[in-house]
């Protein structure tokens, strides 16, 4: 199976249209309420497909029409758990026997080909999240128009290709598909959300490793303005109250300084040893300027009876020091063993316990992981006879998608994502006993002041480029000499203002 390195598809060659034999089942389902009209126009078009016959199959989800929906052509199962967008999309997939699920919204109009042109994606890669190419009409017929967004977001990245981490923000429910195997490793679909879900389940097909792919050639027609056309601030309002909570990523919907989020930004695993040295690890990473850090401690929890015992020689005392210590603290959960992975949390660090993290030690991580998209950043923090020490930073998406190939997981990471090692002194790591006492907000000052320095010492590097300039262009005309020394008394005034 091709390997994709990031969103960078353009190394799959899907077949031509009409040039290739399927085998693979697809379930479209069509979430569903009080739409009969829409299905009559959407449904028979399904029949019209130039993808086999027999390997499609069509779910409406009926999500408590009244009356009840009756669609020919269509199989049509009732949402008996809960209701709204969610509920009626994962009622619709649970129901499907497809080995792909396709999404489409009720008010769709496809061209005969559009399933065919998802499908030879999904014949190619396990992993695919197939967007199609959508465009709004007033009436059927019409050629219509994307989305501004849409196309903004498609001409900006080379079609997602350059879209990174962020090529899921483009999956919506009106035309999109993905394999039956990979959505239900990444959750399904959230029942409790009527909007945004096919944001928010994007995301999570992110983590589980997807790669997403839009199709200029699976044409689709929305008949009809989109809510968010119609709506935009109304429904972003919606939407921003509680996606911050389930999407990291979204870092402008988490500006508040000391609130706790649902879904952390950075998952970090330490091994419970001595109450002292697990306390010194744990605590540095609550306390630093990433405030949506959680942290799980990996521990023989389930040894922690309630029978009669010395309080003070337990021969469990340590464990059971740390679980009194941590156990209504809601950003600390306790684990029997290390997590395979920290998904939804984008970001998972192995820390060794006794060795602290610096006030902005994860945000500087987590930026440096971001400057070219890695998936492994590797800290060396010390050397000793049995091996290097070595923290570790982990993107849950590149491991998902190593884990849905053959090989070394690392090896695999660094091929389709990229890896690194650093210096656990360059970003702040400290064994236990070196490292500061935490004070609460002033430790967050002190990663401020950090940032501010390094700042700083950049500034002056440049303060000594442009004198190093100044001084070569001494004999240069003076037009082009006060130029220079215009651009060098700026820098010497904002170096002067940041302190």
């Amino acid at each position: 199976m091709t390997r994709v390195r990031h969103n960078d598809y353009g190394t799959l060659r899907p077949p031509a249209l009409g040039a290739w034999e399927p085998s693979l089942r697809v379930s479209v389902v069509i979430p569903a309420y009080d739409c009969a009209e829409a299905l009559e126009r959407t449904v028979p078009a399904l029949a019209r497909q130039t993808y086999p016959a027999e390997l499609v199959e069509i779910v409406v989800a009926d999500d408590g029409s009244r009356p009840p929906l009756e669609v020919a052509g269509a199989r049509v199962v009732r949402v008996a758990d809960g209701w709204g967008r969610g509920a009626a999309r994962q009622a619709g997939q649970l129901a499907a026997t497809g080995d792909v699920i396709h999404w489409l919204d009720s008010d769709m109009l496809l061209a005969d080909d559009h399933i065919e042109a998802h499908m030879r994606w999904h014949h190619l890669i396990d992993h695919a999240v197939v967007i199609g190419d959508v465009r709004f009409v007033e009436e059927p017929g019409e050629e219509g128009v994307q989305s501004a967004y849409t196309r903004k977001t498609l001409e900006s990245t080379r079609w997602l290709k350059d879209a990174g981490a962020s090529a899921y923000l483009l999956h919506t429910g009106a035309s999109t598909s993905v394999r039956a195997d990979l959505l239900r490793a990444a959750g399904g679909v959230d029942t409790s959300l009527n909007m945004a879900e096919d944001t928010e389940l994007g995301y999570r097909l992110a983590q589980a490793g997807a790669v997403f792919v839009p199709d200029a050639q699976a044409r689709a027609w929305h008949v009809g303005a989109s809510t968010v056309m119609l709506r935009e601030k109304e429904v972003h309002r919606h939407n921003w109250s509680y996606l911050g909570d389930l999407i990291p990523d979204l870092r402008w919907l988490r500006s508040h300084p000391r609130r706790h989020w649902r879904v952390p930004y950075v998952r970090v695993v330490v091994t419970a040893t001595t109450y002292e040295q697990t306390r010194a690890s744990v605590d540095s990473a609550l306390a630093g300027t990433l405030a949506d850090a959680a942290v799980t401690i990996v521990g023989p929890w389930g040894k922690l009876t309630g029978e009669r015992r010395s309080s003070l020689d337990d021969p469990l005392l340590d464990l059971r020091l740390l679980h009194n210590l941590y156990a209504y603290e809601p950003r600390v959960v306790f684990a029997e063993s290390v997590p395979a992975s920290a998904a939804p949390a984008p970001f998972l660090l192995r820390l060794p316990t006794g060795w602290t993290l610096g006030a902005d030690t994860l945000s500087r991580l987590v930026r440096h992981a971001d400057g070219d998209l890695l998936g492994l950043v590797s800290v060396a923090l010390s050397e000793d006879a049995s091996g290097v020490v070595a923290a570790r930073l982990e993107r849950t998406a590149a491991f998902s998608r190593a884990a849905l190939h053959e090989g070394r997981a690392d090896d695999l990471v660094d091929e389709m994502f990229g890896s690194e090692w650093v210096s656990g002194r360059e970003f702040g790591f400290m064994p236990e006993e070196e490292a500061e006492p935490l004070a609460g907000e002033p430790a967050k000052w002190r990663g401020l002041a950090g940032e501010r320095l390094r700042e700083i010492k950049e500034l002056r590097a440049e303060v000594e480029r442009l004198a190093a300039e100044v001084e070569r262009l001494s004999a240069t005309p003076p037009d082009d000499e006060s130029a220079a020394r215009g651009g060098l008394s700026s820098l010497i005034r904002h170096l002067r203002s940041a302190g």
